[in-house]
């Protein structure tokens, strides 16, 4: 299924979905109800899977285009397979020769009439012979084992911790600490004054200034080699291959690190440095007053900030989708994908991050307040290198990255936790 179907799918879950929240009402018998309630869960249940059926696609389409160009780079040349050839076989063009080039990427649309001819023949000899495929040595020999030029790859959402539209992203050439001043002068204010009198000066109003530093903590991959052999014979350009899916490790790991990260000789992490906003009455869920709770519970200056919002594991996003009010009505609001409008939150934006908590006792499961205020020192990019020498004639690869997190104002994030067992 292309993506243009995929996403047309996608609106009409969405619309299908609606419409069964909009036939639940205020007198739908309890059996209706019920019905509808779990529709509307098969349906979203279909969404969730098809949002990531198209996150997949959409990666797989960019690998099989970074994988066409690095075939394009080491395809064979034509003239070299040919002379190949002649000097093998005494001149003569086989069917084995023409089969090996377009085994390794040449479309057959580009080869030589005689050679499409070649490989005409050997395909119809092969549909046509009287012996069997099945049994090696009557026949299953001569049957070229065929790869497709596509590989298909787990998933796993990480996370948007990484990701500049949420958090604050600095990023620097070197690993020097940064200092990052602080002020918290919120609770101080301006006091009455008398005619004539002079104005107090004991120091007892002297602004009191903090510091948070962002240091440049290292992470690595451990290398990953592979045989001199498999780099030459795989259909996959192995090294763009390994390098994305190190990439994917790294992309982990700082968004691991960035979530729940000790502060000791490690990144302080976000959940790990907001502060205590609620505590939910129940060990194993959350209710939206609680929810609403949470919200207040940071500053309205912090509220009104453009990267405001939650964040949330899956997890927990499912349990509060079924939430409803006092009439049996949903309180999740999808937003409309077809027009482009995200899905909200209570009203605000929100964040997936895998790495967060799931709902359990004392367990700090969702987030809310300024995002923006947790602050990710980058240092420089990740980097993945290859090591050809060191492992001759095989080769190695693997990946560094430099980074830090800290909160400024650790009242500017909130955090509610579940009850203790």
């Amino acid at each position: 299924m292309s993506l243009k179907e995929l996403n047309e799918k996608r609106g009409k879950l969405v619309h299908d979905a609606r419409e069964a929240l909009d036939a639940i009402k205020a007198n739908t018998d309890e059996a209706r109800a019920g019905e509808l309630d779990a529709r509307h869960d098969t349906i979203m249940a279909e969404f969730d899977k098809l949002e990531k059926l198209i996150e997949r696609e959409q990666k797989l389409a960019e690998i099989e285009r970074r994988t066409a160009e690095e075939r394009a780079r080491n395809r064979p040349n034509g003239g070299d397979g040919e002379a190949r050839g002649q000097d093998d076989d005494g001149g003569k063009l086989e069917y084995r020769h023409v089969f090996a080039k377009v085994v390794c990427g040449v479309n057959p649309s580009d080869l030589e009439p005689e050679e499409r001819a070649v490989l005409k023949a050997g395909m119809t000899k092969f549909e046509s012979r009287a012996q069997t495929a099945g049994t090696a040595s009557a026949g299953g020999y001569t049957v070229p084992t065929e790869l497709m030029n596509q590989i298909d790859r787990a998933m796993a959402a990480w996370g948007p911790m990484y990701n500049s539209d949420v958090c604050t992203v600095i990023t620097t050439s070197s690993g020097n600490p940064l200092k990052l001043p602080t002020v918290d002068d919120t609770t101080v204010t301006a006091g009455a004054h008398v005619e004539g009198a002079a104005l107090t000066d004991d120091g007892g109003k002297d602004v009191t200034f903090g510091q948070k530093s962002l240091d440049a903590y290292s992470f690595d991959t451990e290398f990953v080699k592979w045989s001199w052999e498999l780099d030459m014979d795989s259909i996959f350009s192995m090294e763009a291959l390994l390098g994305d899916l190190l990439g994917e490790r790294l992309a982990r790991i700082a968004n691991l690190q960035l979530t729940t990260g000790t502060g000791s000789s490690a990144p302080n992490g976000i959940v790990t440095g907001s502060s205590l906003g609620v505590t939910a009455a129940a060990t194993t869920a959350i209710t939206w007053d609680e929810i609403i709770d949470l919200e207040h519970s940071v500053d309205p200056a912090y509220r009104q900030s453009p990267k405001a919002g939650y964040m949330f594991n899956d997890g927990t996003l499912k349990a509060v989708r079924k939430l409803k009010d006092g009439d049996g009505n949903y309180l999740w609001q999808q937003g409309n994908v077809q027009a482009g409008i995200p899905a909200s939150f209570n009203g605000r934006r929100y964040h997936i991050n895998q790495a967060m908590d799931s709902l359990a006792a004392a367990k700090k499961v969702m987030l809310f307040g300024d995002l923006g205020k947790f602050y990710v020192r980058k240092v420089g990019a990740p980097v993945v290198g290859v090591m050809r020498e060191r492992f001759w004639p095989d080769m190695g690869i693997a990946g560094l990255i430099r980074f830090d997190g800290e909160i400024g104002q650790s009242g500017a994030i909130k955090h509610l936790i579940t009850a203790a067992a």
